[in-house]
């Protein structure tokens, strides 16, 4: 098992950054994939970002390419996204996920195996 739990959600205003993070627990953080998601009201849980195990790679949804930064300090056991120039389109509960195949990054949400509960972001315009 793995646990994750989010932070660093928030109210913030068009054009501002934010940085959230995912610390995880129980088994070695460093054998999985980690995924960030997002999930506004209606709409399915879409993919934002993702990272290879010792981050070396990334992939990014081209709604937020240029503007999202994703990283991971596997030392603290921790993923990160950072946020500049938010938009209101950007207003979401923002996930991260686990991915312990040996595949390339997915963007598929059903094949990440372990979820954190989500925080809030949202960008008023």
């Amino acid at each position: 098992q793995v646990q994750l739990v989010e932070s660093g959600g928030g109210l913030v205003q068009a054009g501002a950054s934010l940085r959230l993070s995912c610390a995880a627990s129980g088994r070695t953080f460093s054998n999985y994939k980690m995924g960030w998601f997002r999930q506004a009201p209606g709409k399915a849980r879409e993919f934002v970002a993702g990272i290879t195990s010792r981050g070396i790679t990334t992939k990014y949804a081209d709604s937020v390419k240029g503007r999202f930064t994703i990283s991971r300090d596997n030392a603290k056991n921790t993923v990160y996204l950072q946020m500049n120039g938010l938009k209101a389109e950007d207003t979401a509960v923002y996930y991260c996920g686990a991915d312990g195949s040996r595949s390339l990054i997915t963007t598929i949400a059903r094949e990440y195996e372990y979820w954190g509960q989500g925080t809030q972001v949202t960008v008023s315009s």
